[in-house]
């Protein structure tokens, strides 16, 4: 199975002492989750803020210095609808990439998913599809190119004790059904990131850890980095 580092996400820096940011800061935290185990990784290129950003030169910055750092390890990047101004302007900042990720998450729920998962498709990209609920389900069920996606991501977004985050994992595989002919990495987020991801390791899915998920160890302490959650998921998934 599919154990993926997700480095830093929307989160701002001052989210955690350890959150990358710059390019140089993001290799070295890919560097250090691959060494855990990390067999990809999906990051947040961001502007000199910290803010999200899907500007083509920072996107370029973020994904030559990940490469650089672990060559041959898959890197993506987000597509999420916060990083641009709208819709349209989304697209056209996608289409202006010069230097191209692996692949990159579509949120099925966003405006136009579906138009900007063709495009990244069209571009050699390979596309996570984000499905956050039921109904974002639904949606990818019934778009006609989606067997060309890399994957599926059962994101439970909600910060949920573990029984309830439990139960919206399995409500969520249930209604994507038993073969949806592409892999499906499950995950969550703050406090069902760990239930989910032994959830997730029990069905034999892929899954996912990082700062952007959740900011502690499984016992509950704060996590040093984002390779001492790669180490600590690897301790609880099967071999």
């Amino acid at each position: 199975m599919l154990l993926k580092a997700c480095l830093n996400g929307p989160r701002r820096p001052a989210e955690h002492p350890a959150l990358p940011v710059t390019p140089a800061a993001v290799a070295a935290a890919a560097a250090g989750a691959v060494a855990e185990g990390a067999g990809a990784v999906h990051v947040h290129p961001k502007d000199s803020a910290g803010a999200d950003t899907l500007d083509g030169t920072a996107v370029a910055a973020v994904v030559d210095a990940v490469r650089v750092a672990v060559p041959g390890t898959p890197v993506g990047v987000t597509t999420g609808a916060w990083a641009a101004s709208g819709p349209r302007e989304r697209i056209d900042a996608v289409h202006g990439w010069t230097v191209l990720p692996d692949f990159a998450s579509v949120n099925w729920h966003e405006t136009d998913s579906a138009q900007l998962a063709a495009v990244l498709l069209d571009s050699g990209v390979g596309v996570e599809a984000g499905l956050w609920t039921s109904d974002a389900v639904r949606s990818w069920l019934e778009w006609p190119d989606r067997s060309r996606c890399l994957r599926v991501l059962l994101e439970i977004t909600d910060d949920l004790p573990e029984p309830d985050a439990v139960a919206a994992a399995g409500r969520l595989v249930e209604a994507l059904g038993s073969e949806p002919g592409v892999p499906v990495l499950l995950h969550g987020e703050d406090g069902s990131a760990w239930p989910v991801l032994r959830e997730a390791g029990r069905l034999g899915l892929d899954a996912r850890i990082g700062l952007e998920d959740v900011l502690v160890l499984p016992d509950g302490r704060p996590a040093p980095d984002n390779a001492a959650l790669v180490a600590a998921a690897r301790r609880l998934l099967p071999t």
